[in-house]
């Protein structure tokens, strides 16, 4: 057995089946798409149904390339740039550990470096890549991943996330708790 087959299956398994259970979760869990859609709108990117949307069929759809090691290099590009929109839309302000209040970015940060290695190793003998010939890796791969998933990320950012600012200690909106993404979609 070749060691690079184990680890790229590994890790399009670990990822792809991370990102549809997260997309599954965005369409049907707690709140549903209207729930995602909540929590979209109050981290400030709007239109909320429409990138809760995209979103759900982006993890959804990346999730399944890669498990099945299909378009590896696009599909680890599409969970490259879901994960960078959710670490500075919603986890860079935390700090760096997950279990601080509000979710660090620790854990998006982890899924963006393995998506970017995965799009660098390939997907490997064992996937459709391999059987129909498309072998994209190395720095080939590691470009396509980064730069489609930065760029779509930054695209996204750009034209979409319209963060509220900061309340002041004395206003009112200070008191409120703020909304978490486990709480809009209705999740522990």
């Amino acid at each position: 057995m070749n060691s690079v087959n184990i680890a790229a299956l590994v890790l399009r398994l670990a990822v792809g089946g991370t990102m549809i259970a997260h997309g599954w979760n965005h369409a049907f869990g707690g709140g549903k798409l209207p729930g995602t859609a909540r929590w979209f709108e109050s981290i400030g990117i709007r239109p909320g149904r429409l990138h809760a949307l995209f979103a759900t069929v982006a993890e959804l759809g990346a999730g399944a390339l890669l498990v099945l090691g299909l378009l590896t290099p696009l599909a680890a590009a599409a969970v490259v740039g879901t994960m960078v929109v959710a670490l500075v839309a919603n986890h860079a302000k935390n700090g760096f550990f997950i279990f601080r209040p509000g979710e660090g970015y620790e854990y998006v940060l982890m899924i963006t470096l393995v998506s970017g290695a995965l799009g660098a190793l390939g997907a490997g003998g064992w996937s459709v890549d391999r059987a129909v010939g498309f072998a994209v890796d190395g720095w080939a791969g590691l470009a396509i991943t980064a730069l489609a998933g930065a760029g779509g990320a930054a695209l996204l950012l750009a034209t979409s996330w319209r963060p509220r600012p900061a309340a002041s200690p004395a206003s009112p909106a200070s008191a409120s708790a703020p909304v978490s993404a486990s709480s809009a979609e209705g999740t522990p």
